[in-house]
């Protein structure tokens, strides 16, 4: 008797892999769930959860959020969860940002940098910051070292760019060390395009015809205002029917079922 699975003949191998990559995918999405939910009574914050890990074994989180936030979430923890976390404390006080631009992108850059400061947010943006006979690069590492939010605003023209693609690698670094948030702010570009090590970021969108709108998202992102509303009364009675399985079992049965729908037996 012989099975064909995924359109060929069965292979524990090949099955184990689904197995363990459905197992995978389930407790990360249960570990984003569980974290991101977490909400600061008094300030309305949630954190910005990251699971990272393809294996079982090299699961781990990266958390960003408020250092009273963070103690919220490290309560919620196991001394094991904690141990496999990196906690990403926000800095306090007035939030100050780094745009990085191509020149080929300036009034869109000078419509973003002005909009941020009349929010609050002092923003470093080379035309406003160097002077005749400033150095360059001192006057950049000085804006970078003081920021607390990295901002790259990514269009055709900056994705090509070498001088871009270098203060994007000192600000990964700043997010890295927990130093500053990065914010990929994308303009003509999708998604996909981003490079492997931003693609895993949520990168706003600007768009020409709501570019109020997006840069207004972009501002309440920096000052941790939350879109979420308020959580509303459960109805009295919530009757939802249970499989009595875990979402693990779930996934992996859901896998088996989808890729032998093929299944064939011989004798």
């Amino acid at each position: 008797m012989g099975m064909r699975y995924n359109g060929r003949p069965f292979d524990s191998g090949d099955f184990a892999k689904d197995f363990e990559a459905a197992a995978v995918e389930s407790i990360k999405e249960q570990l984003w769930e569980r974290f991101s939910a977490i909400r600061h009574p008094d300030t309305g914050e949630f954190p910005t959860v990251l699971v990272l890990g393809e294996a079982l074994d090299d699961l781990r989180l990266s958390i960003e959020g408020s250092p009273q936030l963070l103690a919220l979430v490290k309560d919620k923890m196991s001394d094991n969860e904690q141990a496999s976390t990196v906690f990403l404390p926000l800095q306090q006080g007035s939030p100050k940002a780094f745009l990085s631009y191509s020149f080929d992108d300036r009034e869109l850059a000078e419509t973003v940098a002005r909009a941020l400061m009349a929010d609050g947010i002092d923003t470093w943006w080379a035309e406003w910051e160097i002077r005749s006979g400033d150095s360059l690069r001192r006057k950049i590492d000085e804006g970078l070292g003081n920021c607390t939010h990295f901002i790259v605003l990514l269009t055709p023209s900056a994705m090509q760019k070498p001088w871009v693609q270098q203060e994007m690698d000192a600000g990964l670094v700043r997010r890295i060390s927990g130093q500053a948030r990065f914010i990929a702010l994308r303009y003509g570009v999708a998604a996909r395009e981003l490079p492997p090590l931003l693609s895993g970021m949520l990168s706003p969108e600007l768009d020409a015809a709501r570019l109020d709108e997006g840069v207004r998202n972009l501002v309440n992102d920096i000052h941790g205002v939350t879109r979420k509303p308020q959580l509303g009364a459960a109805p009295i009675a919530a009757v939802q029917p249970a499989t009595g399985y875990s979402k693990v079992a779930t996934a992996i049965a859901k896998i088996f079922v989808e890729e032998t729908s093929d299944a064939m037996f011989s004798h």
